[in-house]
């Protein structure tokens, strides 16, 4: 699948008033996109990704939180999200369900929940990631794409591949790099992309499909760093 797009200023906007909006999206290939976790960064990435003209569906368990999304009401602040949100949801572009079975038909799949600090020591704690990813197995098909975007320990990613690839589906990770306040902005014009990705035909294939759901930033020149799993995995913990 070709990575098309359009141009973007190469830079991030510092100012929280000017910030960056999609251009007309209608002509460019949409990718059907599911984000399970709708906290901070997963109801970020599914407005974000629907207002770059792909149709997505953003997944929580917390029934009033995806009520609140759904009416276009950001539960937390952050500058840019309530405009885009509102966007997104009036082209139609996004909606929000409890019902992980709505992930169904998805190309792609963006694994956001949380990894709070394990009660007791410093490790991260996966409850969330392993019980997202449990849930979306049934419902993934051949040639799915699940891409990892919480912080995880080095060593995720290859626990959970096997399970993934069991349903035909293939499994990268793209760490984010968000700041609080500008992540509106650090996600429509991020200032670099990192895949981990496995290696041979199928690693290929999830880059292409990547830069797809990427396309603008990639257009746009935004450098891409194509590693492995843990790699990845250890780049946003050095960030």
């Amino acid at each position: 699948m070709p990575a098309v797009g359009f141009s973007w200023p190469d830079r991030r906007l510092h100012d929280t008033n000017r910030l960056p909006r999609a251009r007309d999206t209608s002509w460019r290939t949409s990718v059907r996109l599911s984000v399970i976790g709708c906290g901070y960064l997963g109801a970020v990435h599914a407005a974000a990704m629907a207002e770059t003209g792909h149709d997505v569906v953003g997944i929580d368990v917390d029934a009033v939180k995806i009520e609140r999304l759904a009416r276009g009401d950001a539960p937390f602040h952050e500058p840019g999200l309530p405009d885009i949100l509102r966007s997104a949801l009036a082209s139609g572009r996004l909606r929000f369900s409890t019902d992980i079975a709505q992930a169904r038909g998805s190309e792609v799949h963006f694994i956001a929940v949380g990894t709070p600090q394990r009660r007791g020591d410093n490790a991260a704690d996966l409850t969330f990631v392993r019980a997202a990813v449990d849930a979306l197995l049934p419902h993934l098909a051949p040639g799915d794409l699940v891409v990892g975007k919480s912080t995880v320990p080095v060593g995720t990613a290859a626990e959970l591949v096997a399970g993934v690839r069991e349903t035909g589906a293939e499994l990268a990770w793209n760490p984010e790099f968000l700041r609080e306040g500008f992540a509106v902005a650090d996600t429509l014009t991020p200032d670099r992309l990192v895949y981990g990705v496995p290696a041979g035909e199928n690693g290929e294939r999830a880059r292409e499909l990547l830069d797809t759901v990427y396309a603008s930033a990639v257009e746009a020149g935004t450098p891409v760093v194509v590693t492995d799993y843990a790699t990845a995995e250890l780049v946003k913990a050095a960030a």
